[in-house]
């Protein structure tokens, strides 16, 4: 196990991708301990080998056309028509986008680059300045894989065994709580700098706002309530979201059936990258629960820390720290398992635990020296990575203190999912 871990901690120090630290550790110690590699063979295999994954290549289509086909355009313009009079109106018009634009593509990364990248021109032309439109689009796009649907919820769900489902109901309350506080945060700074109001948009602007986003404004509404209603599973809900972003981008006359496969070949990169770092993982994953190492942890734990709030506080932090460092699908796959016993055992619901992970982890797309949100905005606006970091302080600050209340206060995660599939 020292060989596994230390080696597996040195690749990621000399920056070697974390697909490759996985395999290349994992292999090692397979090895060393004179095991068959065809174990390794069938453990690569059988971690992309689910009918759920699927739901990721959909929902990353799905985002990439919606993204290139005008229709978040669309969405940010009725989100700006909405709270565009209200003090600080393009940023609270960022959030609204952001919580709309969360439930067709469910990734941070992809709500920066895309929908980010128009928030970004507007608020500039606006008057506002570099450091405070990103700092809001930076935390604005980490409602996204809270508020279903969620890539992170689909990837810890195969990785638990908890309902995709549950978890995708259970992230509503809390990503609307995140969008609602960031918006407050906006409001006070604004105050300080003296932005005055937008324009507020007439009746006639409103509904012309209206129409030409209804059809992308229904996206939320047709995913989320075709799985709530039975009609499709999360699987299948991603590939609607494909076929009617399709069906919305040749209707609105922005791309053509000759533009769809450069969306394809950039869902397939992301898909084999993802998948990658799963297959890995799913070696690396059966190590330790061959080792018991998942046991171990949880004995070692519970014998030490019996209160289960100063039980949660410490896996926050350690989870606040994975996710400086190490990339999100990765640490779902490696850690749930390991820390589902614990958590399980301090008396948390693995629905509950499972948004609080995602949520950790997805702060930590906020933080140096990874931040992989950091530097998507960094590479599309061209302000400096540090400077970013410097500007999205108070907002990880907020994040931070939300994650503690969501943390002690479980109903607000488990309300929804109970009332919905029963306790």
């Amino acid at each position: 196990m020292l060989i596994l871990l230390g080696t597996f901690v040195i690749l990621l120090l000399l920056k070697t991708p974390v697909a490759f630290s996985l395999f290349t550790s994992s292999a090692l110690y397979l090895l060393v301990n004179d095991i068959s590699p065809i174990i390794a063979v069938q453990r690569i295999m059988a971690g992309p080998d689910s009918f759920t994954l699927l739901a990721i290549p959909g929902f990353i289509l799905a985002g990439a056309i919606m993204n290139s086909g005008g229709i978040t355009t669309r969405i940010f313009n009725f989100a700006g028509k909405s709270v565009g009079h209200i003090t600080g109106g393009l940023g609270h018009a960022n959030v609204l986008a952001s919580i709309i634009f969360a439930g067709m593509s469910g990734a941070a990364i992809a709500d920066a680059a895309g929908l980010g990248a128009i928030e970004l021109k507007a608020m500039k032309e606006a008057g506002y300045d570099d450091d405070f439109s990103l700092a809001v689009t930076g935390a604005s796009s980490i409602v996204g894989p809270i508020i279903p649907p969620s890539i992170p919820a689909v990837v810890f769900g195969v990785a638990s065994g908890v309902s995709i489902g549950r978890l995708f109901i259970g992230g509503v309350i809390p990503g609307l709580i995140m969008g609602f506080a960031i918006s407050v945060i906006i409001w006070i700074q604004c105050k300080q700098k003296g932005y005055k109001p937008g324009k507020r948009a007439t009746f006639r602007e409103y509904m012309i706002a209206l129409k030409e986003g209804f059809f992308p404004l229904l996206t939320p509404v047709v995913i989320i309530g075709g799985i709530l209603v039975g009609i499709f599973t999360p699987t299948e809900a991603a590939i609607m979201a494909v076929i009617y972003s399709i069906i919305l981008a040749i209707a609105y006359k922005t791309i053509t059936i000759r533009e769809l496969p450069c969306f394809l070949r950039e869902t397939l990169h992301t898909t084999v990258s993802v998948m990658l770092i799963v297959a890995s993982a799913s070696l690396f994953g059966w190590i330790l629960a061959s080792e018991q190492i998942p046991q171990v942890l949880a004995n070692s734990f519970l014998s030490v820390i019996t209160n289960k709030y100063i039980g949660i506080i410490m896996i926050n932090v350690f989870l606040l720290l994975v996710g400086c460092f190490m990339e999100t699908t990765a640490a779902l796959i490696i850690l749930t398992p390991v820390l589902m016993p614990v958590v399980t055992a301090l008396g948390f619901s693995p629905v509950h635990f499972g948004i609080i992970m995602i949520l950790n982890l997805m702060i930590g797309l906020l933080t140096p020296p990874v931040g992989m949100v950091l530097y998507v905005l960094s590479t599309v606006s061209g302000v400096p990575f540090e400077r970013i970091s410097k500007a999205i302080t108070p907002y990880i600050v907020l994040l931070v203190a939300l994650l503690l209340v969501f943390s002690f206060v479980p109903g607000i995660i488990e309300f929804l999912p109970n009332l919905i599939y029963g306790a």
